[in-house]
């Protein structure tokens, strides 16, 4: 057994709840669905079924302790999911999308979310991240334009946008090519719960 399959094996090797301020962040349950589907709408509208990266997680699970949820005396606030994918050759997740409701928004809910996810995805094993979104605002948790340079997604996208981030240093160096989904499909009922 390698010690990656000995971390993912073990139970938890995160906290399962963070606190930011009076904010738990938690693992997402089914019950939480249709409170984030709200704060999604909220946030995005429907025009964020018509983004690129919609196309990645339609009819997918998100990658497992990497759906997250923010709750302010258990009513939904933020939320955060990763999902598998590849990225040519190299296995690595995408993030998205990334919510929190205009109410908390400057009090660094964000951040926590991005650092906790983060964690997460590196304690997992897990060696690289993408996502589509503001290079000043990712900036900080070490994503950038030059590491997703040699890849591309399917369908229309700004390209200043696309970001990686290598949780292991060099994991995307041999990446080239178009991401592709790789994670685990789910029902037809789960597939606009992305």
């Amino acid at each position: 057994m390698t010690s990656i399959d000995a971390a993912r094996k073990a139970a938890p090797i995160f906290p399962l709840v963070v606190k930011c301020d009076a904010i738990r962040i938690a693992d997402e349950r089914a019950r939480d669905h249709v409170a984030r589907e709200q704060l999604l709408d909220a946030c995005f509208g429907e025009e964020r079924f018509a983004k690129t990266c919609e196309r990645l997680r339609e009819g997918r699970l998100p990658a497992r302790h990497l759906a997250l949820i923010a709750k302010d005396k258990g009513v939904v606030v933020g939320t955060l999911r990763f999902w598998h994918v590849r990225a040519g050759d190299v296995d690595a997740l995408l993030l998205g999308p990334l919510a929190v409701a205009p109410s908390h928004r400057e009090r660094g809910l964000g951040g926590a979310l991005m650092r906790t996810g983060l964690a997460r995805a590196r304690a997992l094993g897990h060696k690289a991240v993408l996502l589509v979104g503001d290079e000043p605002y990712y900036n900080r948790f070490g994503f950038s334009r030059a590491l997703a340079e040699r890849l591309d997604l399917p369908g229309f996208y700004e390209p200043s946008r696309f970001l990686a981030h290598e949780l292991v240093q060099g994991a995307l160096a041999p990446a080239q090519g178009m991401v592709q989904a790789s994670g685990c499909a789910a029902g037809m009922a789960l597939s606009r719960a992305a």
